[in-house]
């Protein structure tokens, strides 16, 4: 045992240094030698049925062992003796073919006891081996771990089987890698080898070759040309022009343990795939199915909010082509997809919301959010708190924590109509966010940084207001880097009837209506009107009709019922400069001739008689002027 106790603890310090067998062995094998009193020896391992000497320590003779006899050795794993050698097995579990060769030979009680401390060498080379296999184990472990972390980050599907085929090929060795995704309505496995094979992804049947084997029993395979069964689909390689010549694959996951597909790797450096290589793969798979379906999530995301973003875009379409909006619309090509400040410009109901949502769906924040504030809805009270947020317990109403406009619209567009309305301590609060880009909540002292881009809209005069000092001139200045006018509704011409047009389609799509035509004397009437309401004003008219008309035509009297009061008051004796004599002429006749008919109660003939004209003469007028006659 006093013998054993230095051997013992020199083969453990050998484990925690040695990089290969040879140094395992080596001192060890040097301190025996004084006590087993021989003069040399050669370490000798077979592999692949060839001997080769791998340690040799000590003064040996120059006539080499015979390998066979160290064959014999290891075969009877017993002591064999030669004329110059004696050969005994290492009876190492983890390593079958070691034979140790010691000069000169050795008698039998020498021996059983080498024999005896040999079985110490072979329990150090156990322990060692497992120590490198869980070495090897935690680098794998390591290197899977590294390339899976990055699979998370892709948006890219193909990008993403690419970068895993790419994976599994280097840390298995092999020569090719396929991802098969399981399309289960076509009964196919829809391979995309990504490495090796060009053009539109591979489709087999979900039943065929050892994919469809490993997909339907949900456990791994491995194969190579010494298994007398040919488990491959020879078409894929007859197709391909590969030849596939060892293969192992494995199932593919999802989170509820329903399968999605099968990984599987090709042609391994050595010839074989092994268990190990097997354990990789799944470890791999494991991983792939998560970031697989955490793509596919994220795609679906995506392709979800591209479809609402453009489905929010067509509700806010800028209808018309009259030189007006011809320019309007060039100008906001130009500017959407910057970030300048815009001010929009334009009366009550001419779309400047329309406009800055426009601006908003044409620039690179479309997928961000769009918030938009009326200033002029909010008490100068409440104006800091709904602009930049407020903590809890910041006043007596703060029952908890809430975020400011600015902060919602962080990365997208804020818009604040009736800008002009603003107080002047209010203004001063947010010139300070526009040049800082950062907020500080009311009751709060951390500063928060915003990302937005601020679109301001007003129905007033600012450069008035700043000569009257109701509007900060350095605002004015940082919100008129682009300026927009936004044309009222009476100088776009025929775009009335477009809009009018596109208004009636959405609101008899909405109740289920047929939708009616506009006569000749409607879209007059529409044409000529003075739309002091702007678009809303004709939105509001056109909603009306679509609701309480209900035949298939819309005349010029069912627009009168509908008549804006703004129109028939304050307004009514407004003239156009810009019509022609005989136009205005042919407009006032219109009117005058539709209030008297009305005031008689819609009797023609008293009105004529008011008009001092003949019933028929009355009829052939209004015929002239394309009025509708009454019943």
């Amino acid at each position: 045992m006093s013998l054993l106790t230095p051997l013992v603890q020199q083969l453990f310090q050998s484990i925690e240094r040695a990089r290969s067998i040879e140094q395992l062995l080596k001192e060890p094998l040097e301190s025996a030698m004084n006590s087993w009193n021989v003069t040399g020896v050669i370490l000798m391992v077979a592999s692949k049925g060839v001997w080769k000497r791998t340690l040799q320590l000590g003064n040996v003779s120059a006539e080499p062992p015979d390998w066979n006899v160290a064959s014999e050795c290891l075969d009877s794993r017993s002591v064999v003796r030669s004329s110059l050698w004696t050969y005994l097995p290492i009876a190492s579990l983890t390593n079958k073919d070691l034979v140790l060769c010691i000069q000169p030979v050795l008698s039998d009680s020498n021996s059983d006891k080498i024999s005896e401390q040999l079985t110490l060498f072979a329990l150090a080379i156990d322990a060692w081996h497992r120590q490198q296999q869980k070495s090897r184990d935690v680098i794998r472990l390591n290197q899977i771990l590294n390339v899976a972390a990055d699979w998370h980050s892709h948006q890219d599907l193909d990008r993403l089987l690419q970068d895993i085929a790419q994976a599994a090929t280097r840390l298995l060795r092999s020569d090719r890698a396929s991802i098969f995704l399981w399309d289960k309505s076509a009964r196919e496995l829809v391979g995309h080898p990504a490495l090796g094979m060009e053009g539109k992804p591979l489709r087999i049947a979900d039943d065929k070759g050892l994919a469809g084997a490993v997909l339907k029993s949900l456990q791994p395979r491995r194969w190579d040309r010494s298994d007398p069964h040919d488990e491959v689909d020879r078409r894929v390689d007859s197709s391909s022009g590969y030849r596939t010549d060892s293969l192992l694959a494995v199932p593919l996951m999802d989170s509820k343990s329903k399968p999605m597909g099968v990984f599987e790797v090709i042609n391994h450096a050595d010839g074989r795939f092994d268990a190990q290589d097997e354990q990789d793969l799944i470890e791999l798979a494991r991983h792939a199915s998560a970031a697989l379906a955490n793509t596919q999530q994220m795609q679906r995301l995506v392709q979800v909010r591209d479809r609402l973003t453009r489905d929010a875009q067509q509700q806010v379409l800028l209808i018309g082509n009259s030189p007006e909006m011809q320019n309007l619309k060039s100008t906001i090509t130009r500017v959407g997809d910057t970030d300048l400040a815009v001010l929009l410009l334009g009366e009550n109901g001419t779309g400047k919301e329309v406009v800055s949502r426009q601006i908003h769906y044409q620039s690179k924040r479309r997928f961000e959010p769009f918030i938009a504030v009326n200033c002029a809805a909010i008490t100068e009270t409440l104006l800091e708190s709904e602009l930049f947020g407020h903590e809890k317990g910041a006043f007596t109403d703060a029952h908890e924590t809430r975020n400011g406009k600015f902060e919602l619209a962080s990365g997208g567009t804020l818009f604040l109509d009736e800008i002009g309305d603003m107080s002047l301590a209010g203004q001063a609060k947010l010139l300070r966010v526009l040049e800082e880009k950062v907020v500080v909540r009311v009751g709060g002292s951390s500063p928060i940084p915003v990302n937005v881009r601020v679109i301001a809209a007003t129905n007033q005069n600012l450069v008035e207001l700043v000569q009257k000092k109701r509007f900060r001139e350095d605002l004015y200045f940082r919100l008129t880097v682009v300026t927009m006018n936004l044309p009222p509704l009476r100088n776009r011409g025929e775009d009335v009837l477009e809009l009018a047009d596109f208004f009636l389609t959405m609101f008899c799509t909405k109740i289920g209506r047929a939708k009616p035509a506009w006569t000749a004397s409607a879209k007059r009437r529409l044409v000529t009107h003075d739309w002091p309401g702007n678009v809303r004003e004709l939105r509001n008219i056109v909603e009306r009709v679509a609701y309480l008309t209900t035949g298939e035509t819309i005349d010029d009297t069912q627009l009168d019922f509908v008549r804006s009061p703004r129109a028939t008051s304050e307004n009514a004796n407004a003239i156009d400069l810009d019509k022609t004599l005989g136009d205005a002429t042919s407009d006032f006749q219109i009117r005058y001739i539709e209030e008297q008919i009305k005031a008689c109660s819609r009797n023609v003939t008293q009105a004529a008689e008011k008009m001092g004209l003949q019933r028929s003469n009355l009829y052939r007028k209004m015929k002239q002027l394309g009025m509708n006659q009454p019943d």
